[in-house]
Formats: C-alpha cells, sequence, structure tokens
C-alpha cells in the first residue's frame, strides 16, 4: 500500500489551507472514481499536515500529481505494509508505510529533492526506489511548471472531451493554439511516461507485500 503523508509549505505566512485542501482531494478523489482506492480517507492529523492510504499504484500516482499541481504541498509518498484499524482512521494506524512516509515526507521538506516530493520503499535491490522517486518527480516537474493556459487544453483531454479539435472548438482557438499549448504543457512527455511510473510504483508495491 502507499502512505501519503502531505505537509502545507510556509504555513505561517499563507495560512492555515487544510481543509480546502481536503475538500479539492475530495472533488478530485470522486470526479475521478478514485473513491475505491483509498484505504483510508485522506484527513488532517496533526496541524497542518495530512494523511491517507491507497491501495493502488495508479491512484497514488494521480493523487501526488494532483497535489503537486497546487504547489502548496510537500508530499511523501511511504511503500509498504499498513495496520488498518477498526475506527477507519489515518491516525489511528500504523505499518512501515507510515514510518516511510514519515522519513518521505522529511526529505521532501528538504534541499535534497529537485522538487517537493520524496518517496521511501526500504530497502530495494538495484535502486529500484530511486528510479521510481526520480521519475516522479519527474513527471511532479512537469506538472508543477504547467500555466493555466496549459492546463485548460490538459484538463479537457483527460476529462474526456476527445480530440485536440474538439478541445479548441469548446475553448474558442484554433487548432494550431491548442497544440502549441500542449507542446509548452509537456503533455505528450507525460503522458507517455506516465504508465511506466504506474508500473515502478505497482513493482515496488509488490516487492513490499
Amino acid at each position: 500500500m502507499f502512505v501519503l503523508t502531505v505537509d502545507q509549505d510556509a504555513s505561517r505566512r499563507r495560512g492555515d489551507r487544510v481543509d480546502a485542501a481536503l475538500a479539492g482531494l475530495d472533488a478530485h478523489i470522486d470526479a475521478r472514481g478514485l473513491a475505491t482506492d483509498l484505504a483510508l480517507p485522506f484527513e488532517r492529523t496533526v496541524g497542518d499536515e495530512i494523511q491517507g492510504v491507497v491501495t493502488g499504484a495508479p491512484a497514488a500516482l494521480d493523487l501526488v500529481l494532483y497535489l503537486q499541481r497546487r504547489a502548496e504541498w510537500s508530499v511523501g509518498v511511504g511503500v509498504g505494509p499498513v495496520d488498518l484499524p477498526l475506527a477507519g482512521s489515518a491516525r489511528a494506524s500504523s505499518g512501515e508505510a507510515f514510518v516511510r512516509a514519515r522519513a518521505a515526507v522529511e526529505r521532501a521538506k528538504g534541499k535534497s529533492v529537485p522538487v517537493p516530493l520524496a518517496l521511501d520503499a526500504g530497502e530495494r535491490p538495484n535502486g529500484a526506489a530511486d528510479e521510481a522517486e526520480a521519475l516522479v518527480q519527474l513527471l511532479a516537474a512537469v506538472v508543477r511548471r504547467r500555466t493555466e493556459r496549459g492546463w485548460e487544453v490538459v484538463d479537457l483531454l483527460t476529462d474526456g472531451v476527445g480530440t485536440a479539435r474538439e478541445a479548441a472548438s469548446r475553448l474558442g482557438i484554433t487548432p494550431q493554439a491548442v497544440s502549441q499549448r500542449l507542446d509548452a504543457a509537456m503533455w505528450s512527455v507525460q503522458d507517455r511516461v506516465h504508465p511506466l511510473a504506474e508500473r515502478l510504483l505497482a513493482d515496488l508495491d509488490l516487492a513490499a507485500t
């Protein structure tokens, strides 16, 4: 399983945004149909920290990138066993994945990573965890640099509007303009790399189990 421990950046300067983030997560999870992928729902654990437990690699990656898009959160991903409580609360849970998520989020808040995102799957042979982390960080960097104009097109395509020509019609711009926005947003890079990142995360989850 995947534990996501998420800590707000610069909360003293920006104010507490946990409630807004939880509402946004709930809406995103509902829109993407990810509710069945949550072993434990996201909740405030302490201070300005959020935590949730995700059962599968695709949903974990989706939620990590959603949080990175908001550019307000340091995200730590812990991969490993989880002891699920009867109460259904992350605050009452334990397990190796929680320990690893804690170590990961502390590293995500430091200067040793290119984006505020880190992954910890324990000791894995052949640097598998390092490779997965590097690839997910690359995707996060793409997401974080994308402009609102880029997101307008990417969101339409992700939501199933159809072709780039149909997106252009919806936005009232030319297909060429859509193509330019997609190029600037590095959408084709994300789209091609995403399945590989999912597979690497799934391999880590399988090894941890």
